[in-house]
């Protein structure tokens, strides 16, 4: 489990992806890129992008193990995700230039994790 959760215990230091909620630190978003959002928010390597497409103001924490098997991952949308810690609410949403960037992209509709929509 120690290769998933924030490298540093302080959370203080921790962070939460604006599109998924996975919970690291700035210096992990930074090195690895978010381990299921990379491949749209193109985190790694850029201090400006993890500045940008996190948050340090979360509330709640969720951790999962088996994210796939979880009636909570499913209820927080994160089932398909790989494990971790997860937040239950962010503060903050992606820009909009990255939301339409998506849409453009074919990734889908962006559903706020800031509580601002309800399903």
């Amino acid at each position: 489990m120690g290769d998933i959760l924030p490298s540093d215990q302080n959370r203080r230091t921790w962070r939460a992806c604006l599109l998924c909620g996975l919970i690291k630190t700035k210096e992990q978003f930074r090195a690895d890129g978010c381990d299921n959002c990379d491949e749209v928010l193109e985190m790694r390597g850029s201090s400006k992008r993890v500045a940008e497409y996190t948050s340090a103001q979360f509330d709640g924490i969720v951790g999962l193990t088996q994210p796939n098997e979880s009636w909570v991952a499913r209820w927080q949308r994160c089932d398909k995700f790989t494990r971790g810690l997860y937040a239950i609410r962010v503060s903050g949403q992606l820009p909009e230039d990255m939301v339409e960037d998506m849409k453009e992209r074919g990734f889908g509709t962006y559903r706020p994790r800031d509580g601002s929509v309800r399903d």
